[in-house]
């Protein structure tokens, strides 16, 4: 297996799939990476040289932020977000969704699981 930015790459797999693998790079980034780099994006992983890989990784560590440096950017910036007070900061820290979705039903994944409240029953009819 190949290593690009502190991940294992598949093997098996084409380039431009492979590369999407690493947090970071979609497949527009891949695309982008392999064009800059001058590899075909349909070339398997097992057929490429350690010269090629290494341009590769060359690339990626001079103009792109992956995995952990990534990852703590994009958690400073939520903290951000909850010290200042500001509306996605408090839906953030209330477990809500932060870009408007709606609340009365659905968002049962930023909500978890349903809390069933006991005797909440209709008032009967007159």
């Amino acid at each position: 297996m190949a290593r690009v930015a502190g991940v294992d790459i598949p093997n098996n797999k084409r380039v431009v799939i492979a590369l999407t693998y690493v947090f970071g790079i979609g497949r527009t980034s891949a695309s982008v990476i392999l064009a800059k780099v001058g590899i075909d994006e349909n070339k398997k992983v097992k057929d490429m040289n350690e010269d090629e890989l290494n341009r590769i990784r060359s690339v990626i560590d001079a103009e792109y932020q992956t995995e952990g440096n990534l990852r703590s950017d994009i958690r400073m910036n939520i903290k951000r977000l909850m010290d200042i007070g500001c509306y996605r900061g408090l839906r953030h820290r209330r477990g809500l969704p932060c870009r408007g979705q709606r609340t009365r039903t659905n968002s049962r994944t930023r909500k978890g699981p349903r809390k069933t409240i006991a005797n909440k029953k209709k008032a009967p009819a007159k």
